[in-house]
């Protein structure tokens, strides 16, 4: 961890920066994780790719599996508040994430809503190909064209694209990398707070490769605060846009509810089983640690007062029931 005085904020309330804690990392020698391959699972055998479904009313839910390999460090480091009580219960939720080489190992999960039209919504796009911002440290290329095929869903379907915050590993494939738009007929729905906080940032790989793309476009839809997104449904479907900060400044989630049944599309609220077994474990490259954990207990508690299944993005099981 940085001295806790360096920013002038607590360490409690401020994680490591991401950008100068991965090149560090990589630094050090641990950016093997760039190395791995899409489907290759901590024991070096193969990810299912096959998406899995859930059903609310008259939407489906689909997750789409883009990568999976090692982050450039060990689970330990990224987490140090966790006690061995915190990893025990980790480990029986999430026993991949626990790589035999010491590391943390995840999945990088995208999620289309299907409309009963036939149109579909799209939650995060992955690490994208090679040369993309996450090139650095995740496992380029991702696989998320192919897995929308598999999934009977083409480019033009999507209509809609929601960025739940605009880390290097949630936009990869938003644009191509000679900045075209690789959902054409989409609107990329952000929250402003995200956009305003990277445009203040001099470091940012996004701005140029996400962003601005889709600024000329004039493609990029910003919003403050929640947002109803079309459903498409007659039977009181709703799906809804959430912020959800912590994380990022602008972070947000996707809810998609339905008479007695829903899910939560949670984006980085919470990246590890450790933080399901106790929602108080920071992240440490959470910018506002403390507003991630009240942001993850609030959303924790909803899940369990409606009975809502989590869609997550970097466990391995990509739909979890956080009652279990």
């Amino acid at each position: 961890m940085p001295d806790p005085t360096a920013s002038g904020r607590p360490a409690a309330h401020r994680g490591i920066g991401r950008r100068p804690f991965v090149v560090a990392a990589l630094g050090a020698g641990l950016g093997a994780a760039a190395q791995v391959t899409a489907s290759a699972g901590p024991g070096g055998g193969r990810r299912v790719t096959s998406a899995a479904r859930r059903r609310v009313g008259e939407l489906e839910v689909i997750a789409l599996l883009d990568a999976s390999g090692p982050f450039p460090a060990a689970w330990t480091q990224m987490f140090p508040d966790a006690t061995e009580a915190d990893w025990a219960a980790a480990r029986a939720i999430d026993p991949e994430a626990f790589g035999a080489d010491g590391r943390w190992h995840l999945d990088f999960h995208c999620y289309a809503v299907r409309r009963p039209s036939g149109r579909v919504m799209l939650v995060d796009s992955g690490v994208g190909p090679a040369g993309s911002p996450a090139s650095g440290w995740a496992p380029v290329p991702g696989r998320l064209p192919q897995a929308l095929a598999e999934a009977g869903i083409a480019a033009g379907d999507v209509d809609l694209v929601v960025m739940t915050h605009l880390h290097e590993d949630h936009v990869g494939w938003a644009v191509g990398p000679d900045g075209t738009p690789m959902f054409a007929d989409a609107r990329y729905v952000v929250q402003r707070d995200e956009v305003d906080h990277l445009a203040g940032d001099p470091e940012s790989v996004v701005w140029g490769y996400v962003v601005e793309p889709l600024l000329r476009t004039g493609q990029l839809h910003q919003v403050r605060g929640p947002a109803r997104l079309p459903a498409g449904t007659r039977r009181g479907e709703r799906v809804l846009a959430v912020p959800t900060p912590g994380h990022t400044v602008g972070h947000q989630s996707v809810l998609v509810d339905g008479p007695g049944e829903e899910v939560i599309i949670t984006g980085d609220v919470l990246v590890h089983a450790v933080q399901l077994a106790d929602p108080g474990v920071a992240y440490a490259l959470e910018d506002d640690q403390e507003l991630a954990r009240t942001t993850r207990r609030s959303l924790l508690r909803r899940a369990e007062r409606r009975n809502a299944v989590l869609a997550t993005a970097h466990l391995h099981a990509p739909f979890v029931d956080p009652r279990r």
